[in-house]
């Protein structure tokens, strides 16, 4: 019987493996870059950064935030997470989602939102598996404001 990974909230000393996981989902990061970003992060209390692991591996990793809006005011967003492709469908992902629950309500807020890519179709059922409701669908712009070099 595989014994159940280790949860912990993230460390600077994990750049490595935190960047290798964002890998597996498309976003190719230094470890360098990484390094700085939960330098960052980890520090802020507004953010939560979860890793789960088991002898020592990396299994997976959850990033959830408080976020202050004006149109719709606080809530809490996971706004990432991975489990190693090796993992997955072993209950990591549920795992690290509960903490981020639990990360949420330890705050007072009673909903937790996440936002899931239309391409990525293995995630919208597992979310859907622990209770989230699909809310709408929409479009991401993003415009580069300036040309590397310049100004």
């Amino acid at each position: 019987m595989t014994k159940a990974p280790l949860l912990r909230k993230a460390r600077v000393e994990d750049a490595a493996e935190v960047a290798r996981l964002a890998g597996e989902l498309g976003y190719a990061t230094s470890v360098e870059t990484m390094h700085e970003r939960l330098t960052v992060l980890t520090a802020h209390p507004d953010h939560c950064i979860t890793v789960a692991e088991r002898d020592g591996h990396m299994l997976g990793w959850i990033a959830v935030e408080r976020r202050r809006t004006l149109e719709s005011g606080e809530r809490v967003e996971i706004v990432g997470l991975v489990v190693d492709a090796q993992h997955r469908g072993g209950g990591v992902g549920r795992l690290l989602v509960q903490a981020a629950e639990q990360w949420a309500q330890q705050r007072g807020f009673d909903t937790l939102c996440v936002r899931s890519n239309v391409l990525r179709d293995a995630s919208h059922p597992f979310y859907e598996r622990m209770g989230y409701v699909r809310r709408k669908t929409q479009h991401y712009y993003v415009k580069t404001l300036f040309h590397a070099g310049e100004p």
